[in-house]
């Protein structure tokens, strides 16, 4: 009675060794929902690459990335290497309560002038990556302030530079031309490290960046396409937990709605608790997505609103908006109705759901 993600276990491992094998250096990120799985199964996943033996020595310490300070409780007692925040330090908020037993682990995101000369003041010794602030235009130095960090950082020498970030846009193209621009700022800067931290770049564009700046390590951060980049060993599932028969005009749910046609209801497990129903923007301006979106609006105006539930291999409408925990579905006079206790696959974004049980084989 539950929403559950199946995982063909064998076929995720041997896709999570192949990116890691293709990836030197490689950096896993774990945070939010853990991409579905938990940040804690993650940590847990990216110490077993690091055990397989499919780190790179040459690249530095085995490092996971988080996306925040307050998720290097869960991830900090299930994988020993260094840990990345990737959000950036600031003055204020959990970033000053870290545990003093994982100070010496914990790699600190910096963009601000202000906020390295005060990290430094209260931990001379921090361990720091300077971000340089990229077409994404969300976090980080700009080209004066990063060489401006340089100088302060000649007077500061217990601080511990471990490399410069660039976190790039999902755009599609090549992002090499921008990433040169931004080394030339970087090389200019004169910093006392060679390692330089990148997301979004592709296979071909870390060749190119490793064969054009032979003398840098490079440590690509990779979330998506590592837990996800195998969707065929992923299987998202939901329980039938009810069925009813109704005729036309005949009312249920919460709304007391009336039911178009004659038909069933099917109650099945997952609600917006799990983040059914929530839809996040997806960036595409294409005239084929706002048509789509039209047709939801116009579904929608009519009580009939398109469900991630799948039967049979057809995606099911909705009776009413989804409830907490479950959702109640509307299936025609003539469909094949499921069973009570019979799973249905289900259709999600695996970033913005929370199962009730992963099982991995």
């Amino acid at each position: 009675m539950s929403l559950t993600l199946s995982v063909d276990g064998e076929r995720w491992r041997a896709h999570l060794r192949a990116v890691a094998a293709a990836n030197p250096g490689l950096v896993p990120v774990a945070k939010g929902n853990g991409y579905g799985f938990t940040v804690g199964r993650l940590a847990r996943k990216a110490q077993w690459l690091h055990d397989q033996g499919l780190h790179d020595p040459t690249a530095g310490a085995p490092t996971l990335a988080v996306g925040t300070y307050d998720e290097l409780e869960h991830v900090a007692h299930r994988f020993d290497g260094d840990l990345l925040v990737l959000a950036p330090w600031r003055p204020f908020g959990v970033g000053l309560e870290v545990d003093p037993a994982l100070a010496d682990r914990v790699v600190h995101t910096v963009g601000r002038l202000g906020d390295l000369a005060d990290l430094l003041d209260r931990q001379p010794d921090a361990r720091i990556v300077l971000e340089r602030m990229t077409s994404m235009k969300r976090h980080g130095f700009s080209a004066p302030d990063l060489w401006a960090a340089s100088r302060m950082l000649t007077d500061r020498p217990g601080a511990r530079v471990e490399g410069v970030a660039m976190h790039l846009p999902l755009a599609q193209g090549s992002h090499l031309s921008e990433v040169h621009r931004l080394m030339n700022d970087v090389v200019a800067a004169e910093l006392d490290t060679r390692t330089l931290w990148v997301s979004h770049l592709t296979g071909t564009e870390l060749t190119a960046l490793r064969t054009a700046y032979a003398d840098y390590t490079i440590r690509p951060r990779v979330g998506t396409s590592l837990w996800l980049g195998d969707r065929g060993a992923l299987r998202v599932e939901s329980t039938v937990l009810d069925v009813h028969a109704v005729e036309r005009g005949e009312t249920y749910g919460y709304r007391g709605r009336g039911a178009p046609k004659s038909g069933h209801l099917l109650v099945v497990s997952g609600g917006t608790a799990h983040g059914i129903g929530l839809e996040a923007p997806t960036g595409d301006h294409s005239m084929k997505a706002r048509a789509a979106t039209l047709a939801r609006g116009g579904l929608d105006a009519v009580g009939f609103v398109r469900s991630p539930f799948s039967i049979d291999g057809k995606l099911r409408l909705f009776a009413e908006p989804p409830h907490m925990q479950a959702s109640m579905l509307f299936l025609p006079h003539g469909a094949r109705v499921p069973e009570v206790g019979e799973e249905v696959e289900v259709r999600v974004r695996f970033t913005t759901t929370a199962f009730d049980a992963v099982r991995i084989s």
